[in-house]
């Protein structure tokens, strides 16, 4: 697709990979470019409008979807990593995950369809993990709900390829962003991770690959379960 005089919205907008995608968008040429994030009054990304949007707060989705026809590109990047740990700690932060990563990409997919379909088809960028295909026992529910959301983004795929849109899976080892500062890794950067989706959207392809974590992992997914080596 025609990234030159797109109009989007990203969710997550005011850090890491969600500034990032709102930075590449500006620099491929996007028209306008909305940036959700739950406060407005704190986001000052020039080239980039505000919007007040919790995607765990319907009524916000609701108003976003009446005050924004014009969006031909959806980035569902919301999320959060807030869960116990395998045998121990609350299930709040579980649950929490799944309203943000699981519901919240679901519930905005399902406000902003109608509207990609109107403009033509556009598209609709979900940004997964490589947690979403392999275990992993310090954040088993993050990756539940990645894996969850995945499956949703292969849902969405099939069920809006008959108006026209593009529905691209986005995965990545370890992001060099506030989620990562304890985690002594090799990490990507928030700007290649966007760039790479950029580059993805402009040649139709489904889904990103970012990193050789990431590659190994999808292809191993065709083998033994027990090659899929957890994260720790």
């Amino acid at each position: 697709m025609k990234l030159e005089g797109s109009v989007a919205l990203v969710t997550g907008a005011n850090r890491g990979i969600g500034l990032a995608f709102v930075r590449a968008l500006r620099a491929h040429g996007a028209a306008k470019v909305y940036a959700g994030v739950r406060h407005p009054e704190f986001f000052e990304e020039s080239g980039a409008e505000p919007l007040l949007l919790d995607v765990t707060e319907q009524d916000q989705i609701v108003a976003a979807a009446a005050a924004r026809g014009d969006v031909t590109i959806v980035i569902n990047n919301a999320g959060i990593q807030a869960g116990p740990g395998l045998l121990d700690g609350s299930f709040d932060g579980a649950r929490r995950e799944m309203e943000v990563n699981f519901y919240g990409t679901w519930a905005l997919s399902r406000a902003f369809a109608p509207i990609l379909a109107a403009n033509g088809g556009g598209a609709l960028v979900n940004m997964l993990s490589a947690s979403s295909w392999r275990p992993n026992m310090r954040y088993p529910s993050y990756a539940a709900s990645k894996a969850a959301e995945w499956s949703l983004t292969n849902a969405l795929r099939l069920g809006l390829r008959d108006q026209g849109t593009l529905v691209v899976g986005v995965h990545a080892g370890p992001v060099d962003t506030d989620a990562t500062l304890g985690l002594d890794v090799p990490k990507v950067k928030p700007s290649d991770v966007a760039e790479m989706t950029m580059r993805a959207l402009e040649r139709n392809e489904p889904e990103v690959l970012v990193d050789e974590v990431t590659r190994s992992v999808r292809a191993a997914l065709s083998g033994p379960v027990d090659r899929l080596a957890p994260a720790r």
